[in-house]
């Protein structure tokens, strides 16, 4: 009878921790319990592996494979693979394509490491995978990184994250820490489109085959609860600044109203027009090259206003 009580335990505890680790579209658990919280969803985790070093002492071949650290966590007991070992003082570099992320109120990131003891890791984050900011550590319990502690610049979308283990355990079959996942808290999703394939010269119209790329915008929308759509509009510098101004805005609206048609208010998005015309252009107006570039429209996709009013500063 007392095998039989500690063999039903044994498998309500599995049964449970497994069910946790699968979360929700916007609520995921990790090994501890703790519920971490992604306004926009799913999107918010690292798609890709940029790079993978492994430190020494080395973890068991098993637990090896880098890719477990994409995607939603799945880690459900410490003798699975479900996670990717890092070994002593190596590294791992991973990036987002469906989304970046930014330094806004809140936490801002979260380091899913598992197993029954939780090795830190030196966090560092990068616009291009080339120039890397220092944006803190996960040291004992601590999981959550808030970029505002470490003068992350907030006007700038990131889209890699550099982690380096800090060699507090360098023994055992997984050896360095165990990334189950890491979720952008503040995901954020930003698409520039040049203004000549939206509209025709001067025209506030949207041409037929801006439709496929508004498209996949609304597509990728639809899987987001709610957020704040900023929509920004520029020109290049010919003509008159209040016409410039004008245009844009239009510009703006146009874009707007198609992609309320496209979602069918199915999700409540908020939605902000900025036209500032000729007022901030990407690149000098001296060429007609220049000038294409700098007539754009872009869309950025944020947490809604109401998850920030809910954040203690």
């Amino acid at each position: 009878m007392p095998t039989f009580k500690v063999l039903l335990m044994f498998l309500l505890f599995t049964s449970v921790t497994a069910w946790s680790q699968q979360g929700s579209d916007f609520v995921f658990r990790d090994n501890h319990g703790k519920a971490v919280y992604l306004p926009l969803g799913k999107i918010s985790f690292a798609d890709q592996v940029h790079s993978f070093h492994l430190g020494y002492p080395r973890p068991l071949t098993i637990f090896r494979d880098s890719t477990q650290s994409l995607g939603a966590p799945n880690y459900t007991d410490y003798r699975n693979p479900d996670f990717v070992s890092i070994g002593c003082g190596g590294q791992l570099i991973l990036s987002f394509t469906d989304n970046g992320f930014m330094n806004l109120k809140g936490d801002d990131l979260y380091i899913f490491e598992v197993g029954p003891s939780r090795e830190g890791v030196r966090v560092e984050i990068s616009m291009d995978g080339e120039r890397w900011h220092y944006a803190g550590a996960t040291t004992g319990g601590k999981s959550m990184i808030n970029f505002s502690e470490f003068r992350i610049p907030a006007d700038q979308i990131f889209y890699y994250i550099r982690l380096t283990d800090l060699k507090d355990e360098c023994t055992g079959r997984t050896a360095g820490a165990d990334i189950d996942a890491v979720a952008a808290i503040n995901s954020v999703i930003k698409l520039t489109l040049n203004a000549d394939v939206l509209f025709d010269v001067n025209s506030t119209y949207l041409k037929e085959e801006s439709r496929a790329t508004l498209d996949s915008l609304s597509s990728l929308l639809k899987g987001v609860r709610s957020a704040t759509i900023l929509v920004e509009g520029h020109t290049d510098s010919d003509g008159d600044a209040e016409y410039n101004y004008d245009l844009s805005y239009n510009r703006c609206y146009s874009v707007v109203q198609k992609l309320k048609i496209l979602l069918m208010d199915e999700t409540p998005f908020e939605f902000k027009i900025k036209a500032l015309g000729e007022l901030a252009p990407k690149v000098p107006n001296d060429s007609e090259i220049n000038k294409q570039l700098n007539r754009r429209v872009e869309i950025t996709v944020l947490p809604p206003e109401s998850y920030y009013s809910n954040i203690k500063e």
